[in-house]
Formats: C-alpha cells, structure tokens, sequence
C-alpha cells in the first residue's frame, strides 16, 4: 500500500476491532438512494439452465460496497456464496475432480478423500454426488455443527482429528489414513494440488477481468490453502491496466496464531501449502486481527445486507482498509475482494433427519 500517510485515528494498524466502526461511518456518507436501488433490482435478468448442478460453479456476481467504501475508491465483492455449494470452494473441488477424472487418477472404484476445515468438504461432497464418486473427509473437531452436517447429509462418510491441532492435524490424520490403503482412495491434497490456483486461473481471475476491466487496481483476499490468492493473482498479474501498470495483489493472512479466522491461516505457525509461492503474483501480505474480521461482518449485515462468514469479514476489512488509504493520499482506484460463504454456515442448524417425531 501507499506510505503518503499512516493509518487514521479511526483504525488501528492491523485494521483492529471497534474503531472500524467509527471509522468507516464518518467516511462512507449517504447511502444510496432505496429507489434507485429497487429499479435496478427491476432489470430482467435470463434464468441459466445447466445439465448438471456443477455447471452452476462459477460465474459468481459482484457486489459494489457503496455504503463502506471511501470517497474515490470502489470496491467491489465477488459473492462466492452464490456458489451452489454456498462457498468458494466449489471452484477448487469441481477443477481438482474434474482434472482427476480425465488424466485416470480418479475411477470409479476409489474414494475421493481429503482434509478440510469444512466448505472444501461441502465442495467435495457436492460434486461427488453430483458425479458418482464416493467422498471421505478428515477434519478438524471443532468446525462448524452445519459443515458436519451438510457433508453428513450428501452421504460423505466424516473421520475427526484432534480440535487442539487445527487444519493441520487433519492433514496429517489424511496422510496417514491414505498411506494404510493407497490403492482405495484417490488423495486430491488440496494444499499442493495445482489444480485448486488453476481453478481461480482460469475462473475468478477471468471473470474479475471480465466485470472490471482495467478500473481494477487492486486485488485482496485471504489465505487458506492459498488457491484463491495464487491463481486469481497469477491471472491478475497478466493483465495489463490502460497505463501499463499491473493490478497489485495484497494476501490477508491472521494476526496471530491463535485466531478466530476459520479457514484463515497463520503462515508463520502453520504447515504451509505447496502452492503458496507468493513471489509469483503477491505483493504484499496484510495481518488482520480476529476482532476486525467478526467486527466486519456485523457491519456487513447492518450497512450492505450481507451475511457472510468471518473470513469474508477479514478481506473486506483488509480490502477497505487499503481503500480508506488510497483515499487519504488523493488517489483512485478499484479494489475487489472475495466474500467466501455465508454467515448462516456457522449457525447450528436443525439435524437433518429422514423422520420426524410429531
């Protein structure tokens, strides 16, 4: 980001929580107008029609934060939720299965397992009943009641590792699990697996392109398995604006290893993916507070009308917050951002039940 100035009054260095609020309040001004939203609303828009719901993957709607972002600066978030999976990891499972499939890793005989903090495995279970694959999934304990539960219902047989040894606990349980019978299961590994950038390569990136053009200045997402940030930023990095500049690619990463961020990583105190190379398309990587990231996400509910999980929290905050600085230093620009899932995954939701008792 521009050094011109330091941060305001109104926020901490790491975007912390609270004085986001306050900040951001002063800034944004008069909403706009209901009715002109309502008219836009009216435009008639052609229903898709897909074979298959996998064919619904992608093409994810943008959003323009007019209530958030600073006098000058757009920005913009790409509504992932709308995924049918309900998150961005429907893009990385459909690309890694479907990569499978054609090269023959992949057969009908073999289960699909992996490791996952809960939406991946939504994803996986998603497109492997979609496409008659069995699916197996290692996880964390302690992720969400509706991540279990939503896999559990697609049929996905669920194994749980220690909740005291996080993401990466279950990736070594995964590992371990595979190396007993490698001949049953087909180990997709979404944390070196190419496939899962390729996914954002040849999707997000694109479509961000497509919707943005050259306005987009800057690109800012979080860190998970990393896909996201390395194949959209790959894709963003060839892009050239109209002034021969390139699009700068900023990575949120949590402040702490102890965080509250779920599906967020630490670098630093985690076993970092295969396909984190940040010095292919990052520029810089922004630590963000668990306090700023859930604080964001009560104000995306009360300011924009979006309920969305907390690490969409943290890129939106991370997001405004190199808005709000561009703006104090005078310049324009455009900044788009991921909203990952829905906030009501983290609620804990009625059991799924076959029969009921009247």
């Amino acid at each position: 980001m521009s050094s011109c100035s330091s941060p305001s009054q109104s926020e901490s260095p790491a975007g912390g929580a609270g004085l986001l609020r306050e900040g951001t309040a002063a800034e944004r001004g008069p909403r706009r107008p209901a009715g002109a939203q309502l008219d836009a609303a009216l435009l008639v828009r052609r229903a898709q029609a897909a074979d298959s719901v996998v064919d619904l993957i992608g093409g994810t709607p943008l959003v323009r934060l007019y209530n958030l972002e600073p006098p000058g600066v757009e920005v913009w978030a790409k509504c992932e939720f709308v995924n049918p999976g309900g998150s961005v990891k429907d893009r990385p499972a459909l690309q890694m299965i479907r990569d499978a499939v054609a090269d023959g890793r992949l057969t009908p005989d073999k289960t699909l397992i992996d490791s996952t903090s809960g939406n991946t495995g939504v994803a996986y279970s998603l497109v492997g009943a979609a496409l008659g694959y069995r699916v197996k999934l290692v996880m964390p304990a302690n992720v969400s009641a509706a991540r279990k539960q939503i896999t559990g219902a697609y049929g996905t047989e669920l194994v749980f590792s220690s909740e005291l040894e996080g993401s990466d606990g279950a990736i070594r349980l995964v590992r371990e699990i595979v190396a007993r019978e490698p001949e049953r299961y087909f180990y997709p590994d979404q944390y070196s697996n190419e496939s899962n950038p390729r996914a954002h390569y040849l999707g997000t990136g694109v479509e961000l392109l497509a919707a943005l053009g050259s306005r987009l200045t800057h690109f800012v997402t979080g860190i998970g398995t990393s896909g996201t940030v390395m194949g959209t930023g790959r894709r963003l990095k060839e892009h050239r604006r109209a002034d021969g500049s390139q699009i700068r690619v900023i990575a949120v990463e949590p402040d702490d290893a102890f965080h509250g961020l779920e599906g967020l990583k630490h670098m630093a105190s985690s076993m970092v993916p295969a396909i984190w190379r940040p010095e292919a398309c990052v520029d810089e990587i922004l630590p963000m507070s668990t306090d700023a990231g859930w604080e964001m996400t009560e104000m995306l509910k009360e300011a924009e009308g979006l309920f969305v999980g907390h690490s969409a929290g943290a890129n939106v905050a991370a997001a405004l917050k190199v808005a709000r600085q561009l703006s104090a230093c005078g310049q324009t620009g455009c900044v788009a951002t991921v909203l990952c899932d829905r906030g009501d995954r983290y609620f804990v939701p009625l059991k799924w039940e076959r029969r009921y008792e009247w």
